[in-house]
């Protein structure tokens, strides 16, 4: 039952800007810590960004440090980020989920990044 619905990717030049949203249901959605996570072709899923449950404590992959901002939205059980100075290796399908990750992944959303 548990849902996870990415979107807000896109194309973008480098240098561009995007903010990501992720809706959740079927979940307490304020008593877990959550992820962005992105997946790029041949290389294995990674995280980019977490936050705790009440929103008050950030962490983030060195690679996106400075220019990614994860933010929720307890009342909307949505989770964002936004993306900042996005450069080619940016590009991958991100995709968000709790913090650690449980066996519940959506779609993901792509963010192509262009030279």
């Amino acid at each position: 039952q548990v849902q996870l619905v990415e979107s807000g990717g896109g194309l973008v030049q480098s240098g561009g800007s995007l903010r990501l949203s992720c809706a959740t249901s079927g979940f307490t959605f304020s008593m877990y810590a959550m992820s962005w996570n992105r997946q790029a072709p041949g290389k294995e899923r990674e995280l980019v960004a977490s936050i705790n449950s009440l929103g008050g404590s950030t962490n983030y992959a060195d690679s996106v440090k400075g220019r990614f901002t994860i933010s929720r939205d307890n009342a909307k059980n949505t989770v964002y980020l936004q993306l900042m100075n996005l450069k080619p290796e940016d590009t991958a399908v991100y995709y968000c989920n709790t913090k650690p990750w449980r066996s519940y992944w959506g779609q993901g959303t792509q963010v192509t990044v262009s030279s």
